[in-house]
């Protein structure tokens, strides 16, 4: 087996919708180097990165995104997922609602890539988009990535740090070591930012109740909750492999009591919980968050959050509809984060 590193070129605005594209035709990683969101850490003065002068401007104005694709011993590269890592593979589509499940030759799947980033042109600004692909050794694309990922503060108390790097924080930080390997959540995006926040703040209420995150990606909320007191943590995700990752990060942290599995709500353990955490986009939100009524305490509340700022409406008529009511909703950079109550 052997692994193709794809090469795209893009804008800040589009690389979000490229990413999750690459997800959904299956890309066994993706690592994005996003020269705003490096200017915005090193000038933020809560962060702990640095760079050299001239770094900054030595990454020019492109969002360059690389994905790695395994090329299987009889020469197909695998697109999109196999129906054996879902739980519910006829049920996919609720949130893969464009997901591919068959391989490919090299070529063909370079020709789907680019249809699909003409579709993301049509209503984006995608740049340069595709430049070029190459064969990788396996010890180069599992360790590229790395160069672009530093530890970094996600809230006032909590800093993302990866297992690799040995560095000293202080005596009240609580440190997340996190491996994102294949699965969504590095923490760096906005979205889990400012769910990491809520978090921090909604905990010191609750810390006894039981807490479950959905869509729990690398499992980076689940274990900033452990961390910050929640003793009864759930973690689900629909994707098999996606879990793996959360059981790897939870168990680095000393948090392997997190109960992670594979599933949606409806597979939740628990009846009702204190806690309900949704990071993931808005449509799906929209279309559980009466379920999540459902299960969740009186007293409790739903921390859901990657709604774009085009798509809350939605969310915020769903929620309405089911009589609920938001408390409280931040935007970061285009996107929103609510607190909702019954």
């Amino acid at each position: 087996m052997q692994w193709i590193e794809i090469m795209i070129k893009t804008t800040e605005e589009a690389s979000d919708a490229i990413c999750e594209m690459l997800a959904q035709l299956g890309a066994d990683g993706i690592a994005v180097c996003d020269p705003y969101e490096i200017k915005r850490i090193i000038e933020d003065p809560e962060s702990l990165a640095y760079a050299d002068e001239g770094y900054v401007d030595s990454l020019g104005t492109d969002v360059v995104i690389k994905a790695y694709f395994a090329e299987l011993d009889d020469g197909l590269i695998r697109m999109g997922a196999k129906s054996d890592e879902y739980i519910d593979p006829d049920g996919i589509g609720m949130i893969y609602d464009n997901i591919t499940d068959k391989s490919m030759r090299a070529d063909e799947a370079l020709e789907e890539l680019k249809r699909r980033l003409g579709e993301i042109g049509e209503y984006l600004n995608v740049g340069d988009g595709f430049v070029g692909s190459k064969y990788v050794k396996d010890e180069d694309w599992a360790n590229n990535w790395k160069a672009d990922y530093k530890s970094f503060r996600i809230s006032d108390r909590v800093i993302i740090c990866p297992s690799w790097e040995e560095t000293e924080f202080g005596a009240d930080d609580v440190v997340i070591r996190l491996d994102p390997g294949s699965a969504f959540g590095t923490g760096t995006h906005e979205t889990t930012s400012m769910c990491a926040e809520l978090i921090d703040r909604y905990l010191s209420n609750v810390p006894d109740g039981k807490l479950l995150d959905l869509g729990t990606g690398s499992g980076i909320l689940a274990i900033i909750a452990n961390k910050l007191g929640a003793t009864d943590v759930e973690a689900i995700d629909i994707d098999k492999l996606v879990v793996d990752v959360a059981i790897d990060n939870c168990e680095i942290n000393g948090c392997s009591d997190i109960k992670c599995h594979t599933g949606e709500l409806r597979d939740a353990y628990e009846g009702s919980y204190k806690i309900i955490i949704a990071n993931i986009i808005a449509d799906v939100i929209a279309a559980i968050v009466a379920d999540v009524k459902d299960r969740l305490d009186d007293d409790g509340v739903f921390i859901c959050s990657g709604i774009i700022n085009t798509k809350a409406d939605r969310v915020r008529s769903a929620i309405a509809a089911c009589g609920m009511k938001i408390v409280e909703e931040h935007e970061k950079n285009d996107w929103i984060a609510m607190v909702v109550r019954k």
